[in-house]
């Protein structure tokens, strides 16, 4: 399940929403949620204080209580590269420990990962999986756990902005038998916590590279042209468009070769545009080599092969 947070956002309550579903068909319910349902939830987790693990108990009597539950060991890919219309998943796996009085086993517990943009307490965005994490326990107080995060750039989960660095965290919630679609749901009986600061990686624009070099064939000594694009994913229109301005490296390696050398480096146009000119020796494979940026991966071109005669 995913989620674009706005500003005003609290991670706890956008948390909390995104595991109300499955947690629901667990406890027996076979209807799902309505949007209300999960409305009521999130506004709930509003009023509680949010803070770097699961929020702190209360007085009021509208909010899931705190549970205890921590995480650690939260590891991700480092970079999650993204392009315009297909899904991407990523593997998640992190430790929980919880307290003796959590059962981890009852059918409506559940735990997941996520990954947020900007601060813990006020993300920009924030992404989480489409179906819970399933844990393997280690010991009486301690599990294993596998989830996903799940992006769809179709549906305008990000923005070109987004692009960067983004932090993890993972939740969970205990339903305890109470089902949010119900009119005697009490949310107090719902168990919550919360862990942001666990890691970080990087969500990247997906970049596309091309080459051609001409003419082929081409006689020794003569002039070779070499064209070609370097592009990347725009979230907001779902197209690709020219990465401007970005250092590209023109390579070449012979046709006995496995081995590419760097020969110049030259400077994408105004429409990600690359053209230079080299000198013909030898058969072999011409290609430009892009060595990325925090917001859009490394990409080689493949080889374009000339033959010298």
């Amino acid at each position: 399940m995913r989620i674009r947070a706005t500003v005003a956002a609290v991670s706890g309550a956008l948390a909390l929403s995104a595991l109300v579903v499955p947690a629901a068909q667990a406890a027996g319910g076979s209807a799902t949620p309505s949007k209300a349902d999960i409305l009521k939830i999130r506004e709930a987790a509003q009023g509680a204080s949010s803070g770097k693990t699961a929020f702190a108990a209360s007085s009021d009597t509208d909010e899931p209580y705190a549970m205890d539950v921590t995480f650690s060991n939260f590891k991700i890919a480092g970079a999650v590269k993204v392009g315009t219309t297909n899904h991407v998943a990523t593997t998640v796996t992190y430790t929980m420990t919880h307290g003796t009085d959590v059962d981890i086993s009852a059918d409506d517990f559940v735990t997941g990962p996520y990954i947020y943009k900007g601060s813990y307490d006020t993300p920009d965005n924030m992404l989480f999986g489409d179906a819970p994490a399933t844990c393997t326990p280690t010991s009486s107080t301690t599990a294993s756990c596998k989830g996903n995060i799940d992006v769809y750039p179709a549906e305008g989960e990000l923005m070109n902005s987004d692009a960067g660095t983004w932090h993890g965290g993972a939740l969970a919630i205990a339903y305890n038998g109470q089902d949010p679609s119900s009119p005697d749901f009490d949310i107090t009986k719902v168990g919550y916590a919360d862990q942001g600061d666990l890691g970080t990686t990087l969500v990247q624009r997906y970049s596309k590279l091309t080459v051609n070099a001409s003419p082929e064939p081409v006689k020794k000594g003569k002039t070779i042209t070499v064209t070609g694009k370097l592009s990347r994913a725009n979230w907001e229109d779902n197209a690709y468009h020219g990465y401007t301005n970005q250092s590209v490296k023109l390579q070449f390696r012979k046709k006995t070769s496995s081995t590419y050398t760097t020969l110049k480096t030259i400077k994408s146009d105004s429409y990600g545009n690359l053209k230079t000119t080299t000198t013909a020796s030898v058969d072999g494979y011409w290609r430009f080599s892009f060595a990325g940026t925090s917001t859009t991966p490394a990409v080689n071109a493949t080889g374009d092969y000339v033959d010298v005669q």
